[in-house]
């Protein structure tokens, strides 16, 4: 039986590891992941927003799928209770301001104007969430249908999809890195080496097929397994900060509300503010973006810049209608800042890598038997598109129909 090695434990690599077990022996696949955290970038800081038809025509049949995949999981699995899962409101709001205003980042510009549905200032405050401050002259718009937005928590997801790959029988290198890979006689791919990077011992670990999806790391890992190779992943790091914080008085409202998604669109702080609640009352602040901000070498090592932190909590303080006794801010969950992988065309990529661009003497068995994979580049939406992606990327490599079309995702 074909052994498979996965080289990133974030959402992308435990949903791929999730559906793979689910038609082959799992002890025949392993994770490998080096951050000395599980989780520490955008598998566990992202917003954790999940949409059904967001996308552009070459991920829409993706993300489609993804939702229902996630919508099934929740149901059996009791998602609402163990990760979040709540069908959630989004709404494009402009301070003082008329419709008409830009897309959130990712969104495709045309399906985000088409689901639009204006509210006048009279009836807006159906759609904006009670703990949401707004004023006159404001205004805001609906986005999408009912059903078509939900909200989770992704570090609990994250951890969720780990455990339930771990009680099947799926092994976790952690923390470990891929070093480099063996042939056989026939300079067919034949077992990876990986290091442990706590006690600095090497293993050679047997498999004939190899999954990267390391997100932004995943140029990086490949150059490095494939020393020879001449090609150029495109797919470089999109850094941003974000905050969750909570009071008594938000948790209350957003119980009595649901779950909410506010885009803005225009800021006082010079940036558009994505804002959510979640399940439990906590409130996400994100927003904040650059591409200037170096990848660290593994996930986690890195320290968030205070100077965002600063203006994700004055956004807090003017937006957030927390009523916390004495004038006091609401209090800080978290800070984080995470690395999420972007491509140029702002579409993922889900592809076998053609044996021809792995470099000399280096091929993969035929078919299901063999092959490396390259699954990343799924920008702000790599929660909402983690299932699809895991399940048509464990049926490409088991050689079984895909469930959506991926046809324009490829290298």
């Amino acid at each position: 039986m074909p052994t498979t090695a996965i080289l990133g434990a974030g959402i992308i690599g435990v949903s791929t590891a999730y559906y793979l077990s689910e038609h082959e022996d799992p002890s025949s696949i392993h994770l490998v992941e080096p951050s000395p955290k599980l989780f520490s970038s955008a598998s566990g800081l992202a917003g954790g927003f999940l949409a059904k038809d967001w996308f552009s025509p070459a991920v829409a049949a993706l993300g489609e799928l993804s939702f229902q995949q996630h919508q099934q999981l929740a149901e059996s699995k009791d998602g609402r209770q163990k990760w979040g899962y709540s069908i959630s409101t989004a709404v494009s709001y402009a301070a003082g301001a008329a419709p008409g205003g830009g897309a959130p980042e990712g969104r495709d510009g045309d399906k985000w104007r088409a689901n639009m549905t204006s509210k006048t200032v009279d009836d807006r405050l159906e759609k904006v969430p009670p703990w949401f401050r707004s004023a006159a002259g404001d205004h805001a718009e609906a986005i999408g249908e009912e059903g078509t937005a939900v909200q989770v928590d992704p570090l609990q997801l994250s951890q969720f999809l780990l455990q339930e790959c771990l009680n099947r029988g799926v092994h976790l290198h952690h923390p470990a890195a891929a070093i480099s890979v063996r042939t056989d006689a026939r300079d067919e791919l034949a077992s990876i080496r990986i290091g442990d990077t706590q006690s600095s011992t090497e293993t050679d670990l047997p498999c004939t097929r190899v999954i990267i999806a390391a997100g932004p790391w995943s140029p990086q890992v490949f150059k490095t397994l494939f020393r020879h190779s001449q090609l150029e992943i495109p797919i470089s790091s999109m850094a941003g900060h974000s905050l969750i914080v909570t009071s008594p008085n938000l948790t209350s409202k957003v119980e009595n509300a649901g779950c909410h998604a506010v885009y803005m669109t225009t800021s006082n702080n010079g940036y558009s503010p994505g804002i959510l609640s979640r399940v439990g009352g906590h409130i996400y602040i994100a927003g904040l973006n650059s591409t200037s901000i170096p990848l660290p070498e593994v996930a986690g090592q890195y320290k968030v810049h205070e100077e965002a932190i600063a203006r994700l909590e004055k956004t807090a303080a003017e937006l957030l209608d927390a009523e916390v006794e004495g004038g006091e801010r609401p209090d800080i969950v978290r800070k984080g800042l995470c690395f999420r992988p972007v491509t140029p065309s702002g579409e993922p990529i889900i592809s076998r890598i053609p044996d021809r661009d792995l470099g000399i003497a280096v091929r993969t068995r035929p078919g299901a038997d063999g092959g490396v994979y390259l699954a990343a580049g799924h920008g702000p939406w790599g929660i909402s598109l983690s299932l699809g992606t895991g399940m048509v990327l464990a049926e490409m490599v088991q050689g079984r129909p895909v469930s959506a079309d991926i046809g324009n995702l490829t290298l």
